[in-house]
């Protein structure tokens, strides 16, 4: 498989979202935080569209798709509503995401072993519209390998677990995801990483050979309070190139 220079950066924009739900009417524009993204260098866009729709809208993935010139990536769940919804959209890519209404954010990977008997009619339809298909999932071997057996080309790896982890945990945390993404690569699946990932957790998962791409959000989002978001994300760009460069 051949591993660009430097991962992908997608940009997740849900929280700007988030703000705007907040207090409704129209700003701040999710839209318009995809066009920044893009001035400062992004490689894509991120957006998950949730059952209860609680930041991103189905008005603001069409917008996305009419408006923004990068490639956008659709969290969903597995539901017949979203897969309707993707296949009649055909976003550049669709990742398969676990989703609970109580839940703050994402809290786990999706448990492909658990859903391999209805997961391939999933991945199916949307690879048969020309959609790039993969699968948020734990850096669990074994789910790993359950993804390469439901059809999936793509895994993207959960990264909570070591952003969150206590210093004496982070690093058996992250060799979890150094082998996920080890074992991906002997699968011949493409590895994506995010979740929780900020300037200090970034670097060592960038630094990794095999994944490719790496999807960041809510620590963007947060820093542009305080910086602008076009120059978060030129650091964040900095910090993996930094890594890789040094790896």
């Amino acid at each position: 498989m051949t591993v660009p220079s430097l991962p992908r950066l997608g940009v997740n924009i849900d929280h700007i979202a988030t703000v705007r739900n907040a207090r409704g009417g129209r700003h701040p524009d999710p839209v318009r935080g995809a066009l920044l993204a893009a001035e400062a260098g992004a490689d894509g866009i991120t957006a998950h569209l949730r059952e209860d729709r609680r930041h991103i809208r189905d008005e603001d993935v069409r917008r996305l798709m009419a408006e923004s010139a990068l490639p956008l990536n659709l969290e969903m769940a597995t539901t017949d509503e979203m897969l309707a919804i993707a296949t009649g959209l055909r976003p550049h890519a669709c990742c398969l995401v676990p989703e609970k209404r109580e839940e703050v954010t994402t809290e786990g990977g999706l448990d492909v072993i658990g859903a391999q008997d209805r997961l391939p009619a999933y991945v199916g339809a949307l690879a048969d519209k020309g959609i790039r298909v993969s699968l948020f999932i734990d850096p669990d071997p074994a789910q790993v390998e359950a993804a390469q057996r439901v059809g999936a080309p793509v895994i993207e790896l959960h990264t909570g677990a070591y952003c969150d982890a206590a210093p004496e945990r982070r690093e058996a945390e992250f060799a979890r995801i150094a082998e996920a993404a080890r074992i991906a690569d002997q699968l011949g699946l493409e590895c994506h990483a995010g979740h929780g990932l900020d300037y200090e957790t970034t670097g060592p998962v960038a630094a990794i050979a095999n994944i490719v791409e790496l999807n960041i959000g809510h620590f963007l989002i947060g820093a542009a309070v305080f910086v602008g978001l076009g120059p978060a994300i030129v650091e964040m760009k900095r910090v993996i190139a930094a890594a890789r460069t040094s790896a």
